[in-house]
């Protein structure tokens, strides 16, 4: 059996999809480092989830991140490389998430003021997704990406997931949600 430890980063270099090395500080290497973050906690988010429609949404969204974060450790020299062994970020992924959010902002009226996480562990858990996701995405804001439907991507997923936070919570009520309270 092959050990997962191969030591090649104990200097503080990391190898990159079809070549090449980085340092682990690397602006990259933190951008899909983050997006493994994020599909860590959307598993936490699957795992928590009653509703087997979210958690399928969910499942489809983490596979979506590892695509996003092949893209990230792919040194733009190799990105046709990469474009012919994988499916990349495109426009027909933006629209996908475009789709999801018309159909959840159809479901769940929105609150009437910010909602505070943790109303269930489901909502809460995708919250936390969310704001991970929000980071990779500032994170690829940065980097100015050669494929800029990453981040319109990512802008639409934390949409999306803030919208499947609150349709898990759908019938709870306001009141137990927000947290900033209009004057009467």
């Amino acid at each position: 059996m092959n050990s997962i430890s191969t030591r090649r980063g104990d200097t503080g270099e990391t190898s990159l999809l079809f070549g090449g090395r980085v340092s682990k500080a690397d602006p990259r290497v933190e951008a899909y480092g983050l997006g493994d973050m994020a599909v860590s906690a959307l598993g936490l988010a699957r795992a928590s989830c009653q509703d087997s429609w979210v958690a399928d949404h969910l499942l489809e969204v983490q596979r979506k991140l590892f695509t996003v974060n092949a893209q990230l450790a792919t040194d733009t020299e190799q990105t046709d490389t990469l474009a012919k062994h994988f499916n990349t970020i495109g426009d027909d992924d933006v629209k996908a998430l475009d789709e999801l959010l018309s159909s959840l902002e159809s479901q769940v009226a929105l609150p009437r003021s910010f909602v505070i996480p943790g109303a269930s562990q489901a909502s809460a858990s995708i919250d936390l997704a969310r704001t991970v996701v929000r980071t990779v995405e500032r994170r690829c804001v940065e980097m100015q990406l050669a494929n800029p439907q990453i981040v319109v991507w990512l802008n639409r997923l934390s949409d999306c997931l803030f919208m499947l936070a609150r349709y898990v919570d759908r019938e709870i009520p306001d009141e137990l949600l927000t947290g900033v309270r209009r004057n009467s």
